[in-house]
């Protein structure tokens, strides 16, 4: 069965059909989410967010769009809007006391290189998001959603809602600017 017919069930009244779906995206889902975000608990929040919204709206899904395409574009608008209400929001770290000269940040960082190559992989798709977190909104957004989520660019352009050619655009642009900042990643790894 179709993601647009599950849908339809649903739609229908066939509460089995909601699992389906979550089953069906979650994974994907999740690993959007975490790719925009690079953290875990937003993520976390994100897909259950995404979900419970898909729920609530069901009757207002029409067919003449992917399934994929509708669900995507809620959990990106999720997304983005946590990012809004995060930026108007402060921290402060409770250990940080600028009149006591004994408080100190500790960060403990080993520039030895191993040669464990689980761990290169790790180190480098942990360099990779922190280049995706270094690209602006448009261009994660959509770089994620084309290289590592795979969809097509008319998806994309659905989900985003922009023009297929500044959807090629950012997808190009953004690429050039992961490969400036890995390259210097890969040319210190390198020495």
């Amino acid at each position: 069965m179709s993601d647009e017919e599950v849908m339809q069930q649903l739609q229908g009244g066939v509460v089995q059909a909601f699992d389906i779906i979550v089953h069906r995206f979650k994974d994907r889902l999740h690993n959007f989410l975490y790719r925009y975000t690079n953290n875990n608990e937003d993520c976390e929040d994100l897909v259950q967010e995404t979900f419970l919204r898909v729920y609530r709206s069901r009757f207002s899904y029409q067919p003449i769009a992917k399934l994929s395409t509708w669900i995507y574009t809620i959990a990106l608008n999720l997304a983005k809007s946590m990012y809004k209400k995060k930026q108007r929001m402060h921290t402060f770290s409770i250990h940080a006391d600028d009149s006591d000269s004994e408080s100190r940040d500790f960060e403990i960082e080993d520039s030895t290189i191993l040669q464990d190559e689980k761990l290169h992989l790790k180190n480098s798709v942990a360099e990779l998001e922190k280049a995706l977190m270094q690209l602006n909104d448009d261009f994660r957004e959509v770089i994620v959603l084309r290289d590592i989520q795979e969809l097509s660019y008319e998806e994309i352009a659905d989900i985003t809602g922009t023009a297929m050619g500044t959807v090629k655009s950012r997808i190009n642009r953004a690429r050039v600017q992961l490969q400036e900042i890995i390259g210097d990643y890969v040319k210190s790894e390198t020495f």
